[in-house]
């Protein structure tokens, strides 16, 4: 039996307008939120990062639609895992006045199957 083929997805997320309203020096809790995001998404079963990239040296404030601010491309095992990722934003807890971090960005999932480049 073969095994299942992973849906290489493109996890495009943006930054509020929340997270611009934040004094600088309380930007830390929302990095630090973001780093659990991003670990907590390494460790789903079956998922596999293949890169991140971050446009914020190009791209200063909000993003309405693309571009996005900052970007992973993973492999997931299927569509749940997909699903379970984006919920991370609603249950990663910010501060102690229990804000999550889908107040600060949020995520859209661009699913598909990875595209193989033919020998010429």
């Amino acid at each position: 039996m073969s095994e299942p083929t992973p849906i290489r997805t493109l996890l495009c997320f943006a930054m509020q307008p929340a997270f611009f309203d934040l004094p600088f020096g309380q930007i830390g809790p929302v990095w630090k939120a973001t780093q659990t995001l991003m670990a907590s998404i390494s460790k789903l079963e079956g998922v596999a990062i293949i890169g991140t990239l971050d446009d914020d040296q190009t791209q200063v404030g909000t993003s309405q639609t693309f571009p996005w601010t900052w970007y992973m491309l993973c492999d997931f095992p299927d569509r749940q895992a997909v699903i379970a990722a984006c919920n991370l934003l609603r249950t990663i807890v910010v501060d102690e006045e229990d804000h999550r971090l889908w107040k600060y960005m949020r995520v859209e999932a661009r699913m598909g199957r990875a595209l193989t480049i033919p020998e010429l």
